[in-house]
């Protein structure tokens, strides 16, 4: 069979999954902080079928490449077994994906999806650093950063994914506490103003609410923050990684393509 070079095609499915998956996760984000579990369900299942149609693909190119593209033995290099490792890694990331997006369409729990992540990613990474180690390509810099990017990716899924789950199971959990909006009228020294008074929670009995019709903001714990907005930010730095990546090999790939 002959040879066929789509090396940069691979590069820019992983810089649209990049772009679908910080996208869906900010989507979330937002939702969860306004407690809004419809929203989070619907941003999920909305980019089930873009991301779960980049991971098909990439995982049929995978698979043959792994099976049709054993690259020429060339003196002096290590070009016999890039076919190890570049389309090891594509693989476990198409099948990431496709899991990802069955769970999304299914409404089933992240976090088996995102342990998948979690141990693919750290394959990513292990290739990645051996790939550098070794010299596998002309770009061993660029090569190393974009699986450590997209390793890292794979890593924090996991934990973000555990937070969503725990979100949608217990949208009303007293992790998202309700404050009272803040007095417009400054308090009088003497105590006389209503804004001093105590809050008391709506429905207890002889009682007024002191601010009726007044909703109060969800704050979402620093932690939970914490994981869903390292996650967006290693993937987007992950989808930068594959940009410069795609960059860097895709002129030289025109200029000479076998």
């Amino acid at each position: 069979m002959a040879f066929i070079d789509f090396l940069a095609f691979q590069e820019v499915l992983l810089l649209l999954a990049a772009v679908m998956v910080c996208y869906v996760g900010v989507t979330v984000a937002f939702a969860m902080r306004r407690n809004d579990p419809a929203g989070v369900k619907s941003a999920l299942r909305s980019g089930a079928i873009p991301l779960g149609s980049v991971g098909a693909i990439a995982t049929v190119l995978a698979v043959w490449a792994e099976i049709n593209w054993p690259f020429p033995a060339i003196p002096n290099t290590n070009m016999a077994s890039y076919n190890v490792f570049f389309t090891d890694v594509y693989l476990l990331f198409g099948l990431t994906l496709v899991v990802l997006a069955v769970t999304m369409a299914a409404s089933q729990k992240l976090q088996f999806a995102g342990l998948f992540g979690l141990v693919a990613g750290g394959v990513t990474i292990s290739y990645g650093y051996a790939g550098y180690g070794f010299g596998m390509t002309k770009d061993p810099l660029e090569t190393f950063l974009l699986y450590g990017a997209f390793g890292l990716s794979g890593v924090l899924a996991f934990p973000a994914t555990l937070i969503v789950d725990h979100f949608q199971t217990h949208p009303e959990s007293s992790l998202f506490v309700s404050k009272a909006p803040l007095a417009r009228r400054r308090p009088s020294f003497l105590g006389a103003s209503r804004a001093v008074q105590p809050v008391v929670p709506a429905g207890t009995s002889g009682a007024e609410d002191p601010t009726p019709g007044v909703i109060g903001r969800f704050h979402v714990p620093i932690y939970f923050n914490a994981a869903l907005i390292a996650f967006i930010v290693m993937m987007a730095l992950a989808g930068i990684a594959a940009l410069l990546y795609l960059n860097t090999t895709l002129p030289g790939h025109l200029a000479s393509a076998p």
